[in-house]
């Protein structure tokens, strides 16, 4: 016959897991937000923001904000749709609201020989430094494009990686 008996030695009882596990979190922290990473954007890798928004309609879009050489090292924001769903006529300034401050960002994208010859038509550049340069703070805020997104959110760490780029 085979005695069962209580040990003391598991990890559970003694409160050692849960130790282990917040150390696990300490020395290895979860990043929730997407990083600065290289991209090849016009053919040259250049160090860029990339993210994925929804707007209020549950579109999807991309952000891609980067340094460009094609306009005097300013910084720019590229924001792509899904190809076939619209066109994006241009130029049409993008409207950044944050608050009651707003802006109008001015359309670059047939200053793009790539982008204005893509027929997908389904990518704008905009010019962000007039932004970047006039908030002092990572807020959220609310972009539209006449026609194609009434309501898009961005987040603040989003706006702190734009601002890291300038």
């Amino acid at each position: 016959m085979k005695k069962i008996t209580k040990s003391n030695n598991n990890i559970f009882s003694k409160g050692i897991f849960p130790l282990l596990l917040l150390l696990c979190f300490i020395l290895n922290p979860l990043n929730v937000y997407a990083e600065v990473a290289e991209t090849e954007i016009n053919g040259e890798l250049i160090n860029a923001s990339s993210e994925f928004l929804r707007d209020l309609d549950f579109e999807t879009w991309q952000l891609v904000a980067y340094k460009s050489p094609l306009y005097e090292d300013k910084l720019i924001l590229r924001v792509i749709g899904y190809p076939g769903n619209l066109r994006i006529d241009h130029p049409t300034g993008l409207r950044v609201e944050s608050g009651r401050k707003q802006w109008l960002l001015d359309d670059k994208t047939l200053l793009n020989v790539e982008l204005s010859n893509d027929v997908r038509q389904a990518a704008a550049e905009f010019d962000l430094d007039s932004l970047i340069q006039n908030i002092d703070k990572n807020r959220p805020l609310r972009l539209s494009l006449s026609g194609v997104f009434s309501d898009l959110p961005v987040p603040p760490f989003v706006v702190k990686e734009w601002r890291s780029l300038n």
